[in-house]
């Protein structure tokens, strides 16, 4: 049984729907606020299944391995990945890679495994690395900013050439593969679906070149335009194809004044010093970059307050006014929500019944349509690219 990767709707067919899976503890803000949310197995695999009813396509699992920020406990990714997968029949799952402690090698093989398990309901977030705290704490080398893309994006073409190829060579700075064949392959054609994120050059110009999948932190339909608009002029010069997600902290009610209230709940109660010792490392690792434009580069304390600027979106509100903000994100160019939630299970099953349905009922009248993205590319180099 095999699944095509290539075929999956373009921004012009329907929008995509992922949630951050809720797998380290203190949710998806950094705050006191009393949540309802739970990091635990048995909190997750019935949120899945929510999610699943309420049409969302993908969950995607976090990676830390370390406490910090209000995240004393963390699942680690890829075997949680697999048990939600295990749980549900549909929801394709993300597990996020951090090249440094996982090679492509294992990678490959663990996840051509899982596709086969699942059907070819896995896909991958190849995550560069932001806190240098935590690749100390477990001995990695940290790399300067702009190397570990240059790391990811040989990770992501070595990824490519396993799963694609018999007696793969590969020949870069940071892997080298000899005649290499791998079997099973992954029953997904041509591959896993691959995922990134990041705002700096550096990340956006990856995107360009290897990936299927770039996320952003939230952000204006304005500001995430001038991102997508970039991304994709220089994917079009390959024949690249690379779809956009961006992250949004979701705050449904049915008045506004309900969820306004609700967000100023949150930040009222936000846990002050772990916001600023995040917002130091963050925004150290943003300015790292050489052009200072990476993520939280620009972020506020109360955008801090959710990880990846998922205020910033302004999916806050009643039903309606967050369908209606939602097809503007899908006119500039964006092809997928990344959603988080104060209280998961509840405020999923509600943005399912409520939202989602007058998402599709403005898509089906012509709202929110763009020019679907340049066709994809199937081969990939078998040799690194030059830095």
């Amino acid at each position: 049984m095999s699944h095509d990767t290539t075929s999956s709707a373009p921004s012009s067919e329907g929008l995509r729907f992922a949630y951050w899976v809720p797998n380290v503890s203190g949710g998806l803000v950094v705050s006191t606020i009393a949540q309802r949310t739970d990091w635990s197995l048995e909190y997750n695999q019935r949120l899945a299944l929510a999610a699943e009813r309420a049409g969302f396509d993908y969950a995607l699992t976090q990676i830390r391995f370390t406490a910090g920020y209000g995240a004393e406990y963390q699942h680690e990714s890829v075997s949680f990945s697999q048990a939600l997968l295990h749980a549900t029949t549909k929801l394709k799952v993300l597990a996020a890679i951090l090249p440094g402690p996982w090679s492509p090698a294992v990678v490959a093989k663990q996840i051509a495994t899982i596709d086969h398990i699942s059907q070819g309901r896995i896909g991958i977030n190849v995550v560069s690395g932001w806190f240098k705290g935590e690749f100390q704490a477990i001995g990695e080398p940290w790399l300067e900013h702009d190397e570990r893309y240059r790391r990811s994006e040989e990770f992501i073409r070595a990824l490519k050439g396993i799963w694609t190829q018999d007696h793969f060579t590969f020949k870069g700075d940071f892997y080298r593969f000899n005649d290499y064949t791998l079997s099973p392959k992954p029953v997904q054609q041509p591959h896993p679906e691959i995922f990134q994120g990041g705002s700096s050059r550096a990340a956006r110009d990856m995107a360009s070149r290897v990936s299927d999948w770039y996320f952003t932190n939230g952000n204006t339909p304005e500001g995430v335009k001038a991102q997508i608009d970039d991304i994709r002029a220089k994917a079009a010069e390959t024949g690249h194809r690379v779809r956009v997600g961006i992250n949004a902290f979701v705050i449904a009610r049915d008045t506004e004044e309900e969820a306004r209230a609700a967000l100023k709940d949150i930040i009222d109660h936000a846990h002050v010093e772990a916001v600023h010792a995040f917002g130091d490392a963050a925004k150290q690792a943003g300015k790292a970059s050489p052009e200072g434009e990476g993520n939280w580069a620009q972020s506020t304390f109360e955008d801090l307050v959710q990880y990846n600027d998922g205020f910033r979106t302004n999916l806050i509100g009643t039903p309606r006014q967050i369908a209606e903000r939602i097809v503007a994100l899908k006119a500039v160019g964006v092809d997928l929500i990344l959603a988080g939630f104060l209280h998961f299970i509840e405020e999923v099953e509600y943005f399912g019944a409520k939202v989602l349905p007058l998402v599709r009922e403005l898509e089906a009248q012509g709202l929110g349509a763009h020019a679907p993205a340049a066709p994809a590319t199937i081969a990939e180099p078998a040799e690194a690219v030059a830095a």
